[in-house]
């Protein structure tokens, strides 16, 4: 702003600098789920991210529109409706989530590109998942080991068997569930029925 006057013939110039400051509220967004997700490609189970949208102050905003975007090839998801990216309005905590996330089939990790708009304002934020297969465990597997196990012992006791060749009988003391004449004979076991 400038002035003009005069006095006696002398002319005074003023200026004068007005500086108008005004506070740009910055915002930010702050994610609170999702973030280094596994999502099940067997079970189509994925993680939703859910953010939240933060003033300068760190205060929540309220009715923010925030954009969740998933990349279009290779591992990727869908929200539900099937779409690759949903639009949603925080609520009065700031939250705001990109429900239904279903992860495609290719294994591999992706990112999630969110951004908020608020007041002229704008900010943007990343969420990393992964898609996996989880491993799959065998019931064969397990009969394998079983058979070996078995194997392995039928083995040793047909050696343990044929080196022994004398019959040592262990006497067994007599006890409440064993007769007096019982004992122990070191030989060949046999199943079944008793002889």
């Amino acid at each position: 702003m400038t002035a003009k006057w005069s006095f006696a013939g002398v002319i005074f110039l003023t200026v004068l600098a007005v500086t108008v400051s005004a506070q740009t509220s910055v915002v930010s967004i702050r994610v609170v789920e999702g973030a280094s997700a596994i999502n099940s490609i067997k079970l189509r189970r994925g993680h939703d991210p859910v953010v939240q949208v933060l003033d300068a102050s760190g205060e929540p905003v309220a009715g923010a529109t925030v954009t969740f975007l998933l990349p279009a090839s290779g591992a990727s998801a869908t929200f539900g409706d099937n779409s690759l990216s949903v639009t949603v309005q925080t609520d009065t905590r700031g939250m705001a989530a990109g429900r239904g996330l279903k992860p495609n089939r290719v294994a591999g990790q992706f990112r999630i590109r969110v951004t908020t708009s608020w007041r002229g304002e704008a900010a943007n934020a990343t969420v990393l998942q992964t898609n996996a297969e989880p491993i799959i465990k065998s019931g064969s597997s397990k009969w394998v080991v079983i058979a070996v196990v078995v194997g392995g012992a039928a083995a040793g006791g047909a050696v343990a068997a044929t080196r022994g060749k004398s019959s040592s009988a262990v006497p067994v003391p007599p006890g409440p569930t064993t007769p007096a004449s019982s004992s122990i004979v070191a030989g060949t076991p046999s199943f079944g029925p008793p002889k």
